[in-house]
This record gives C-alpha cells, sequence and structure tokens, in this order.
C-alpha cells in the first residue's frame, strides 16, 4: 500500500516523455507545411494538449469554394506571411510557438465543439506548463478591428510568442511604381505648362475671376453656409442679408460683363481704324452697359421691394 504514493512520481517520466513526443510530431508538421500545421479534428487535439510547454496561433478559416467566404480568402496571405516570418527565428524559440490552420471541411467537430458559427477567426492558445504558463488558461481571441492586414496580426500574435515575430512587409512596388510615375508625369505636365503660367495674362486672368467671384458674395455664403438654391428652386434670396449660392454666380457674372464693357469702350474702340467699325462697336458696347446694368437694378429691386429706382427693365 505504501508503494501506492509513489505511483505519481514513477508517472511523471512517462508524462513528460509523451509531452516530448507530441512537440517532436508537431515540430515535424509544421516543418512539413512550411512552418502552418494544417489540423485536423486529431492534430487540433495534439496541438491544444492540457499538458503543452507550448503556444499556438490558430487560424479557423473557410476556404472552400462552397463557402463562399470572401474574409478568408482576404485574411489567408496576411495569415501566412506573418507564418512564413516566425519560420526564420531559431528553432529553439520556433518550437515553442506553432503557427496551425484549420478549415471548417476538414473538421467540423471542432467548430461545433468551439461554438465557432463565422470565420475567420484567430485564436492563441497559451502554454499550461514552464515559464511561460499563465494562470488563466482561456485562449486570446484575436481583434480583426484594425482589418485583415498582415502587421498589426503580427504585433498582437508577438505578445504571445518567445520572441517577436520578426514580420516585415514587403515592398509595395504598385504604390511606388504609381507614385514615381505621378511624379514623371507631373513633370512633363510642368515642363509643357510653365510658359502659361509664367504669362502674366494668365495671373491677370485668375486676379481677375477671384476678385469678381468675391465681389459676388462668395466668402457672405461660405460663412453663413447658404444653401446653393431656396427650397422653391428661386436662386435670389429676398433682403440684402441673405444669398443663395447660385445668386453669387450671377452677379459675378453681371460685374464681369460690366467691367469688360468699360474695358473695351476706353482700351479698344479707340484705337480702331475703321470710322464704321468704332461706332459700331461704340454703339454695341453702350447697348450691352446699359442693358447689363438695368438687370443689375432689376435684381437689386428683386431683393428689396422698396427700392424705387429702375433703368430699362
Amino acid at each position: 500500500m505504501k508503494l501506492l504514493g509513489f505511483l505519481p512520481f514513477f508517472a511523471l517520466p512517462l508524462a513528460f516523455a509523451a509531452t516530448k513526443d507530441i512537440k517532436s510530431q508537431l515540430v515535424s508538421l509544421a516543418a512539413t507545411g512550411n512552418c502552418v500545421i494544417r489540423l485536423d479534428a486529431s492534430a487540433f487535439d495534439l496541438l491544444t494538449a492540457p499538458n503543452r510547454d507550448w503556444s499556438a496561433s490558430i487560424h479557423f478559416t473557410a476556404l472552400d469554394k462552397r463557402r463562399r467566404c470572401a474574409p478568408c480568402k482576404e485574411f489567408d496571405p496576411a495569415w501566412n506571411s506573418v507564418a512564413k516570418a516566425w519560420a526564420t527565428v531559431p528553432a529553439e524559440q520556433r518550437d515553442n510557438h506553432f503557427f496551425a490552420t484549420l478549415d471548417f471541411d476538414e473538421a467540423p467537430t471542432v467548430f461545433q465543439k468551439l461554438n465557432l458559427a463565422s470565420a475567420p477567426v484567430v485564436w492563441v492558445y497559451g502554454p499550461t506548463e514552464g515559464p511561460r504558463a499563465s494562470a488563466r488558461n482561456v485562449p486570446s481571441k484575436y481583434d480583426f478591428s484594425n482589418g485583415f492586414e498582415a502587421e498589426p496580426l503580427a504585433q498582437h500574435l508577438s505578445n504571445h510568442t518567445p520572441i517577436p515575430i520578426p514580420y516585415k512587409a514587403p515592398i509595395d512596388w504598385a504604390r511606388w511604381i504609381t507614385f514615381i510615375s505621378g511624379l514623371l508625369g507631373f513633370a512633363l505636365t510642368l515642363r509643357f505648362i510653365a510658359p502659361v503660367l509664367q504669362s502674366r495674362w494668365t495671373w491677370a486672368a485668375i486676379t481677375i475671376v477671384t476678385s469678381l467671384t468675391m465681389t459676388g458674395g462668395f466668402m457672405f455664403t461660405r460663412i453663413r453656409g447658404s444653401p446653393y438654391t431656396g427650397a422653391d428652386g428661386s436662386w435670389i434670396a429676398g433682403g440684402y442679408q441673405n444669398q443663395f449660392g447660385q445668386e453669387v454666380q450671377v452677379v459675378a457674372l453681371i460685374y464681369g460683363t460690366l467691367a469688360f464693357s468699360v474695358v473695351m469702350l476706353t482700351m479698344i474702340v479707340p484705337y480702331q481704324t475703321s470710322p464704321a467699325r468704332q461706332r459700331l462697336q461704340v454703339y454695341l458696347w453702350s447697348g450691352v452697359l446699359m442693358l447689363i446694368y438695368s438687370v443689375l437694378v432689376t435684381l437689386f429691386r428683386v431683393k428689396n421691394r422698396g427700392y424705387p429706382f429702375k433703368l430699362l427693365l
């Protein structure tokens, strides 16, 4: 009877040998699968054995075409990239943490046992024995709020691995090619439009358009957040303290036409060599000036019914 008390001590070497045998199987499976163990129900039980001195990151997915799991297909390359980075660490650390993938069609009973109703899911099982063992024997679940990218996944899993995962994002050649192409395109465009940008007439036109827009009341409508038109489709707001966005365009056009008529009468018409052409242009631009100014006066009368003056309209 006294010998029965010593039986647990004799069982310790056997349990240790069994654990070592399971771990060697897992190392062999990881090496065969390029550092990712393809799990079925029995391999899952081995990887999550209750007496383990290793940790494991397990990817639950459903990659079969019949499942139509677009997130699974989107996340799978990121998972394999992180696992491939872990394969580069020394064996003494690599063999203490395993990456595994369990597809629904290969082990549906595991999904049922764990109450998993969606995919992809990543759980991290910590060791139950050894210096890295945790008193809270509950798997940690990865939060996909950061998306399906590999870098945040590697950062999260590094909190559970013996050493940080040496993941480095691959060079985004498409991004660099797009950037360089855009830079070259901008340089070529600048080369051809440089004469236009250096012309004083270009900047004169920009200055005039900006002045007319601001004079028309653009900043007034921006500061007040005025709508483009009224609720009934009208583009003129009643009163001098109200203005619609479309009204700015009309007022700017009126001021611009008036200014252009004056410029033509003072800068162009006097230099006409033909008296008949000069006389015709005087009548033309004077008529435009009178007509457009009467439109401006009419606009004042629409905004304020008490405005007493009018010209032609």
